[in-house]
């Protein structure tokens, strides 16, 4: 069997569309360690499951932790059902309400399912970091917290911009990055990942490893995707998002909508394109020798095929054509009951239809669509927010809303 790369290749796989890394030399001298002894390095990544979803702005990272894994080192995955009981502060203006124990757990066997769409688990060592900080006792903490001064917490650019408005910053809030730097102590971590908004929890638990008289990781992060509106880090909160177990059209739909100036960020960091040939894409986009429509369908195509296979990107990218260029009704339309709470009087108000068949988030957005134009019937455009509509002249049609929405009303 052939064994990893040599070590000057692995750094080339891994540095690839890093953020930050430090210190790369540390990085090196550890990988040829590796290689000499045998022995994998213990690359840790912890997750917060504060929310159920994740997208391909979480992916990133977990996509590079792949990447270790792929060349032989171990992927330590820790589930912060402890941590996320206060919730990272990171980027935060504010405290985050605190979760309950059984909202965790129900988020995390979600992270999970997710995670192993990109992640080898079999492979993988996961842990609850519940197991260690449970168990510490008020002297450990003050122990823990005199490794660390409010001066240097302040450095923290979250932490000093609320400082300095007069918002509140919980003492708990200040005990989160001890908390993340403990970690790595608990499983003797090599290498810790992150986003690049993480770095300064990633050097904090450099310092706490040394206070424990461990060789302290490498910090290394990768850069915030850009969300599809071309302006904001992705995120659910922003609308922004695509979701890694969203369906293949919703996917291919919501990545061919970015635009173009993201093209090469998110084949760099989206992708398993080789990244000489993502700069060849880079320089041919800049000298107009490739048209950026083709290339990012062919973005599109890679982001499918990662989730759900080959065959499905094919699909999804004929859906596509056939909603968006031949302005074709899909033949594999959901159906959806008519709600019979949307019938008052015998008929049916065309915003409250779009809303309770969930077409629409609410009443008002509903109005919003229709007003302006982005609603059909069968093809045909619905352009009255105050349409009353026959039950029986809308079972069997297609309810449409934008280009990607669908429902078949039975």
């Amino acid at each position: 069997m052939r064994g990893p790369p040599d070590v000057g290749r692995q750094l080339e796989i891994l540095l690839s569309g890093t953020a930050d890394v430090v210190p790369v030399e540390e990085l090196e001298e550890k990988l040829t360690r590796s290689a000499r002894d045998g022995k994998p390095l213990r690359v840790k990544l912890g997750i917060d499951p504060s929310a159920p979803d994740l997208h391909l702005g979480h992916a990133v990272v977990l996509r590079k932790l792949r990447r270790f894994q792929d060349l032989g080192h171990i992927a330590v995955l820790i589930v912060g059902d402890f941590t996320g009981r206060v919730g990272d502060p990171t980027g935060r203006s504010e405290t985050r309400p605190m979760l309950s124990p059984e909202e965790l757990e129900a988020n995390a066997q979600t992270y999970l399912d997710q995670v192993g769409t990109v992640l080898d688990l079999e492979r993988a060592e996961v842990r609850r970091n519940s197991e260690w900080l449970a168990a510490l006792a008020f002297a450990d903490v003050a122990q823990l917290a005199s490794t660390l001064t409010v001066a240097r917490l302040l450095e923290r650019d979250d932490f000093s911009e609320r400082y300095k408005e007069g918002k509140a910053i919980s003492l708990v809030e200040f005990l989160y990055p001890l908390m993340q730097g403990y970690d790595s102590v608990a499983t003797r971590s090599d290498v810790e990942m992150g986003g690049s908004d993480q770095l300064f929890n990633l050097l904090v638990g450099r310092d706490i490893q040394r206070a424990h008289g461990q060789e302290p990781q490498v910090a290394f992060t990768m850069p915030l995707l850009t969300g599809t509106d071309g302006e904001r880090k992705m995120s659910k909160s922003f609308g922004n998002h695509v979701g890694l177990t969203e369906p293949p059209e919703e996917q291919f739909g919501k990545t061919m909508s970015i635009p173009d100036e993201l093209i090469v960020e998110w084949l760099r960091l989206c992708t398993d394109l080789d990244p000489s040939e993502i700069s060849r894409i880079e320089v041919a986009l800049g000298q107009g020798t490739v048209h950026p429509y083709e290339q990012k369908r062919r973005l599109a195509r890679e982001v499918v095929r990662l989730y759900h296979g080959e065959e499905a990107s094919l699909a999804a990218e004929e859906r596509f054509d056939a909603v968006f260029k031949r302005d074709e009704i899909p033949h594999d339309v959901p159906e959806i009951a008519i709600p019979a709470g949307a019938v008052k009087d015998g008929s049916i108000w065309l915003p409250r239809l779009l809303a309770e068949t969930g077409l629409a988030a609410s009443n008002a957005e509903a109005k919003r669509l229709v007003a302006g134009g982005g609603v059909r019937l069968n093809g045909e455009a619905l352009t009255d927010p105050d349409a009353e509509l026959e039950p029986e002249e809308l079972r069997g049609k297609v309810l449409q809303v934008g280009k990607r929405r669908f429902a078949r009303l039975v």
